[in-house]
């Protein structure tokens, strides 16, 4: 039946041209932005989910900032404990060779004072943007992660600990003696050796009236304990047998192969070393008074009057320098493996933003080509529907 009021075939042929006109028009704002999904109405979910991963790449890339100015800082500091190292190890040549009498020890002098102004310069100098880890030991928080979960989203960070390598504030107690070794003049520092097969010393900690944060320090072949002392133990009447017990407890826990330490509480301070082993152990004690830097007895140097006591002192500040530099080195490390990875990670999470958002170009521009030669079909198949209620006006001539 043919009707004039209701043209079938023209809305037949005009729903087809507007639903290729709609897919056309979205293969034409997918070539123009090259995505498939480009707002919230295009699919709801991957657009969330798209636009939280991009958020979270903008995050990382502030994260690879903060890391790259952490590690910036800590390369500082690392340079500058490898730099006093080098200059603490040119001071023990000049030391070693004042060990000889029959040398002008007062020029020797001249020329440790001076690498010691260095030392210190180099300390002073080692900073970041303000920022010193050679002048305090105070953690610093470095931001290296994003870290994403089903309850939210919280930030990880790499600690690391600055290293008070300041050369001030010293004042020497004495802190020490021992039974056939041989102290400091002034028994702020000792050092002794014990042969292996049952070589044996008596370091006795002294109580020259400590203050909450003074520390005694011991270093037994390559390995360090120390004691710090706290308010408590300035409070109680055996402070150094405090020390002492602390400083006991903390090497028997080293489990050094064949070292004994005795404390006979009668003996007031005093702390027995027996070594039972094979190998000789070499021992070094420091006393570091609250205030001062880990360098501090740099001061106390003076070939003149103690050269022994200097070659013992430098000593320790060598290896002070060299803890220093690789506790640096490693957190180093560990930032710059942290940023390889933050970058990796964000260079993943961008490519998989691309991979749910972005537009298949090869297959759109194909599309678009049958687009346009449907839409020129449905054109003239509308165009051919709308010429038929002039066919039925021919049956009334």
């Amino acid at each position: 039946m043919s009707s004039i009021l209701t043209n079938n075939s023209a809305m037949v042929a005009l729903q087809t041209l507007r639903g290729i006109n709609k897919g056309l028009a979205q293969t034409q704002t997918e070539i123009s932005t090259g995505k498939t999904v480009g707002s919230a109405r295009d699919n709801a979910a991957v657009w969330s989910i798209s636009k939280t991963m991009e958020s979270d790449v903008k995050g990382f890339k502030a994260i690879s900032d903060s890391l790259s100015l952490g590690s910036s800082t800590i390369g500082v500091a690392r340079q500058a404990s490898e730099t006093v190292t080098d200059l603490l190890t040119q001071m023990k040549g000049l030391i070693v060779a004042a060990q000889e009498e029959n040398v002008d020890r007062g020029k020797i002098q001249t020329d440790i004072a001076a690498l010691s102004e260095q030392v210190e310069s180099v300390v002073n100098a080692a900073q970041f943007n303000g920022l010193n880890l050679l002048t305090n030991n105070a953690t610093v928080s470095v931001l290296s992660s994003l870290d994403r979960s089903s309850t939210g989203v919280s930030t990880s960070t790499i600690d690391v600990v600055g290293q008070d390598m300041s050369t001030g504030g010293y004042t020497a107690k004495a802190a020490f003696s021992l039974t056939t070794g041989t102290a400091s003049a002034n028994q702020d520092r000792a050092a002794f050796s014990l042969d292996g097969g049952g070589g044996t010393e008596t370091l006795t900690i002294e109580d020259p009236t400590y203050e909450a944060g003074d520390k005694i320090s011991l270093r037994i072949g390559d390995q360090t304990v120390s004691y710090t002392v706290s308010q408590a133990d300035v409070d109680a009447t055996t402070t150094a047998d405090i020390v002492a017990v602390g400083l006991k407890n903390a090497i028997d826990s080293l489990g050094i192969d064949g070292l004994e330490v005795d404390y006979d509480s009668g003996n007031a301070g005093e702390l027995v070393f027996t070594n039972n082993g094979t190998d000789d152990v070499s021992v070094t004690a420091q006393f570091k008074n609250a205030g001062s830097g880990d360098l501090a007895t740099l001061s106390t140097i003076d070939v003149e009057t103690d050269a022994a006591g200097a070659l013992a002192t430098i000593e320790s500040l060598i290896e002070t320098s060299i803890d220093a530099a690789a506790s640096f080195g490693s957190a180093q490390m560990r930032i710059d493996t942290q940023a390889e990875f933050v970058s990796n990670l964000t260079d993943s999470l961008t490519s998989g933003i691309g991979s749910l958002v972005d537009a298949d170009m090869e297959a759109t521009s194909a599309r678009l080509q049958a687009l346009q030669v449907q839409q020129q079909l449905a054109t003239q198949s509308l165009s051919i529907a709308n010429q038929q209620p002039q066919n039925i006006l021919s049956l009334f001539r």
